[in-house]
């Protein structure tokens, strides 16, 4: 019964966190048990801790694998009001193309977590969580992400001030983020980011797009 719910609530290959499961009138203890035995029967698998899925059918005997930006997106990107954390540090920057670096960990900034800077594991993979610097939403997370990633531009540049200004120029267009949409956040960061926009030109480059 229990698996019929799962599979009609999440359906195949999707995270399903068992502290989010409400079946019927049953405890904690129960659904908890139930999602073990399912588990040693095969029917779900488990991804990590608390975390479980459905596989689809696959060319693989043990069917198909989980993936590990649907957990992250379910997890903290994305909660029932809509988008609740977005990627930071290097892995947005090598994103943009800004650098070449690949990290060994994601960062994360997200409504759903109270700390400043917490460091966990998921799976095999090691993500740093960050507490947002003001309340994160639909309207705002493009900004707020391209704001975090100018506060630390000097950090990532590999390459030319004209090809970053390009490529920071691109994502303003494909996200339609104006300058007017920065400046309620601006106040919310260090001065420094003003210098790295001044010194790669985004500012002029962002007035001469107006």
């Amino acid at each position: 019964m229990l698996y019929d719910y799962l599979l009609e609530t999440y359906g195949k290959s999707n995270p399903i966190f068992v502290s989010d499961i409400r079946y019927k009138n049953s405890s904690t203890n129960y659904i908890r048990q139930q999602i073990k035995k399912l588990a040693d029967e095969g029917k779900i698998r488990r991804y990590d801790s608390g975390i479980y899925y459905i596989p689809s059918d696959s060319m693989f005997p043990s069917g198909s694998m989980l993936s590990r930006e649907k957990v992250i997106e379910e997890k903290y990107l994305r909660d029932d009001k809509g988008q609740c954390g977005y990627y930071s540090g290097f892995l947005f920057a090598n994103q943009l193309g800004i650098t070449s670096q690949v990290p060994a960990g994601y960062e994360i900034v997200t409504n759903k977590t109270g700390s400043e800077y917490r460091e966990i594991t998921l799976g095999n993979l090691k993500i740093i969580l960050k507490k947002p610097k003001t309340s994160i939403n639909d309207g705002n997370y493009k900004i707020l992400q391209l704001l975090d990633l100018l506060k630390n531009l000097d950090y990532y540049g590999e390459i030319k001030d004209e090809e970053i200004r390009r490529k920071i120029n691109d994502y303003m267009i494909a996200s339609e983020i104006e300058f007017e949409d920065m400046n309620a956040y601006l106040p919310l960061y260090p001065d420094k980011i003003y210098r790295n926009m001044y010194e790669k030109g985004i500012i002029k480059g962002a007035l001469e797009r107006e």
